[in-house]
């Protein structure tokens, strides 16, 4: 497996503030990585730090082999779809013209698309559920169908990582669901790391998980290996364990 990210002894400094702590972590073509831990644990700090939009103050941090700082925007964004925290979503365009902006990077426009461009809108629309959508305005749709706009949109872009911080975060269960089985079918052709703060989903959905505290990491490992009673409660301060119920996993705290 060849990696496309890797992190080698990294820290973050912000405000003063160390927010990430020597952490190492590679990440390779076929994996969906899920990081989890509380609020301020450094999840988004890590996934900033791996686009070169916040430096490191320590350590090493590799972007398909280069560092990340040092590429141009299109060059990053040739490597690495990045889906931040709710997404700007009230521009007037409509759907397929949003998902379209994902094929900026190969100086297509939506209005202005090569049948490799179309294909990929096309491809993307229809893997996130949105043919009924489609010529929808940004503006005019609920909140969980305007992320999975914004999926589909990393996801046009055919880069081979995907960085997503919180994807599924304010949708209902279901429609949580379908997003992590796109991100599952996604590691096929790439990488996936996303941010979640349900356990339980990441258990699901990721081949590894990286649970992080203050910046630094808790336990990392396959979901069941990794996510015991003792780093659950090292990470939140809570009691937690993880069951299986039918053959799905879930998380209790307690």
């Amino acid at each position: 497996m060849s990696a496309l990210l890797t992190f080698t002894n990294a820290s973050v400094s912000l405000n003063m503030r160390t927010v990430i702590a020597g952490l190492s972590l590679d990440v390779a073509v076929g994996e969906v990585i899920a990081l989890l831990g509380p609020n301020g644990a450094g999840k988004t700090s890590l996934m900033r730090a791996a686009l070169g939009l916040v430096p490191l103050s320590v350590g090493q941090v590799r972007l398909g082999g280069d560092d990340p700082r040092a590429l141009s925007p299109r060059q990053r964004a040739l490597r690495a779809a990045y889906l931040p925290q709710r997404p700007q979503s009230i521009w007037p365009i409509s759907v397929e013209r949003l998902v379209a902006l994902g094929r900026y990077a190969y100086g297509a426009a939506p209005d202005r698309l090569a049948p490799r461009d179309r294909a990929a809108v096309d491809a993307a629309i229809k893997v996130c559920a949105l043919e009924p959508l489609r010529a929808r305005r940004m503006d005019e749709i609920s909140g969980g169908e305007k992320s999975r706009a914004h999926l589909a949109r990393a996801l046009a872009q055919q880069a081979p990582l995907l960085v997503l911080d919180e994807p599924t975060a304010g949708l209902d269960p279901a429609q949580a669901l379908a997003v992590a089985d796109v991100l599952r079918g996604r590691a096929g052709v790439g990488a996936v790391l996303f941010s979640t703060h349900d356990v339980a989903l990441a258990a699901r959905t990721a081949h590894r998980v990286l649970l992080l505290r203050e910046g630094r990491c808790v336990a990392e490992g396959a979901p069941e290996a990794a996510l015991t009673p003792e780093a659950l409660e090292a990470a939140y301060g809570r009691k937690g364990r993880l069951d299986r119920v039918e053959g799905a996993l879930s998380a209790t705290f307690f």
